[in-house]
């Protein structure tokens, strides 16, 4: 899949997420064979774009290129200013956000709940397109809800506007995260037009992520929760999509060691202290599916600093590829 002069391969993607795919998180993602990895969502206030978390935001210093920075907003003038402020910065690819179901993003007319403006949509994207020499990628869902799936005419107006690549998530807005993403919708999309299309929802597995590709002929699948506490799952699609084979899970060991750089690439990033909180959720993340879920759990959150931490981590880890059973 090429987006603009950029090949991206292998065709599987991060998604963005907020409060997830920051700088820390795409890296690891990049190393573990994502094509491409899409930043949380930026502001596009301008009084935004001095402050701490907007800063740590914008931090593209050393990450493999394209680096892809989505904006959120409901203005076209300042997403227009917010992209250009952004490639100035180093986006070599503007992605905007028409996909976000949250509450508080949506009650500003932003994220997905620009979908039910139509004219709107087209005057947004025909102004970032004119404002940047980058390429401009959209994230959409297939509508507000599921009497209003407009996600084809969206996505017209999207090709007729410039955009080089769309991604499609299989829900509504009105369906959050909950039920079965659908896919016909984005067969539709990617049937109707001619730019790159990547598909989103529930792309959990190399399984899923075939199933899916064949269901809707799009050109990359996108994985977002998927993702979470399974890095490893973008060199595993990659894997089953050119071999057709499946790769072994990573042992108790790897995990360790995966983990280990991760942590501290949060803790350089973000100062101990803040790390050290923000971790957490990935520790969980990471131990969801097992069966020692709440034992892991309840060994990390008693960390407060970078070096219990790392060693209650790793000796968990230790213990599991020794065999020891740590059942809560």
């Amino acid at each position: 899949m090429r987006i603009g002069p950029y090949s991206i391969a292998p065709h599987v993607v991060l998604a963005p997420m907020a409060g997830v795919t920051d700088k820390p998180f795409r890296l690891l993602c990049k190393r573990m064979g994502a094509g491409l990895a899409v930043s949380e969502m930026t502001a596009s206030d301008p009084r935004l774009w001095n402050t701490t978390k907007s800063l740590r935001r914008m931090d593209h210093q050393g990450e493999p290129e394209p680096v892809s920075v989505q904006i959120a907003g409901y203005d076209p003038g300042m997403l227009a200013e917010a992209a250009k402020y952004n490639a100035d910065n180093g986006a070599q690819l503007i992605d905007i956000n028409m996909g976000c179901p949250a509450k508080k993003v949506c009650n500003v007319w932003s994220g997905s709940a620009l979908l039910q403006d139509e004219p709107l949509v087209a005057r947004i994207l025909h102004a970032v397109v004119r404002a940047v020499d980058v390429p401009v990628t959209l994230k959409i869902r297939t509508g507000w809800d599921r009497e209003h799936r407009n996600a084809l005419t969206i996505a017209r107006i999207a090709e007729d506007a410039g955009i080089a690549a769309l991604a499609v998530h299989g829900r509504t807005r009105a369906d959050k995260y909950e039920g079965e993403a659908e896919y016909a919708t984005i067969a539709a999309v990617k049937a109707a037009v001619g730019i790159p299309i990547m598909a989103n929802g529930d792309i959990t597995s190399p399984t899923k992520a075939r199933e899916v590709l064949a269901a809707t002929g799009a050109d990359a699948v996108m994985v977002g929760r998927g993702a979470q506490g399974r890095p490893w799952i973008f060199r595993e699609i990659a894997h089953h999509l050119q071999t057709g084979g499946f790769l072994a899970e990573p042992s108790p060991a790897e995990v360790r060691d995966i983990l280990a750089g991760h942590l501290e690439q949060l803790y350089a990033f973000y100062g101990e202290r803040m790390g050290v909180r923000i971790a957490r959720k990935h520790l969980g993340w990471y131990a969801k599916d097992r069966p020692e879920n709440a034992a892991f759990r309840h060994v990390v959150n008693q960390a407060e600093d970078a070096i219990s931490q790392l060693r209650l981590m790793r000796e968990y880890f230790d213990a599991l590829a020794a065999g020891v059973s740590l059942a809560a």
